[in-house]
């Protein structure tokens, strides 16, 4: 099966840590992003997520990253985890990063 816990690493170099999975597959951690347009430093962010546990070991899972410690977004990932025997698992994640704005009529140019 599918095991969240520990390190990840995407092709951008952003890199995720899942400190926690428990028996409900509920877990937390940290993200650490390599790209970003805020004007702020990049930090570790918190996130939180849930696995749902499958007997085959090819977990649907999403979790929720806040920027609040460099920008006013946050970000949404949803993903499945593919594990072959005697290879590596691969996660396959789509995300969407919702940014802040000022107003209604800016509301179409929040969410990428």
């Amino acid at each position: 099966p599918c095991n969240l816990t520990g390190w990840w690493e995407n092709e951008l170099g952003s890199r995720m840590h899942v400190t926690t999975v428990d028996g409900e597959g509920n877990f937390s951690g940290e993200y650490h992003t390599a790209v970003s347009s805020a004007e702020k430093p990049i930090q570790p962010s918190p996130l939180i997520g849930s696995q749902h546990l499958d007997e085959d070991g090819q977990c649907t899972f999403g979790f929720t990253v806040n920027w609040k410690k460099f920008s006013d977004s946050t970000a949404v990932f949803v993903g499945q985890c593919f594990a072959r025997e005697g290879e590596e698992e691969v996660l396959q994640t789509s995300w969407l990063l919702r940014e802040k704005v000022d107003s209604l009529p800016s509301d179409w140019k929040a969410t990428r």
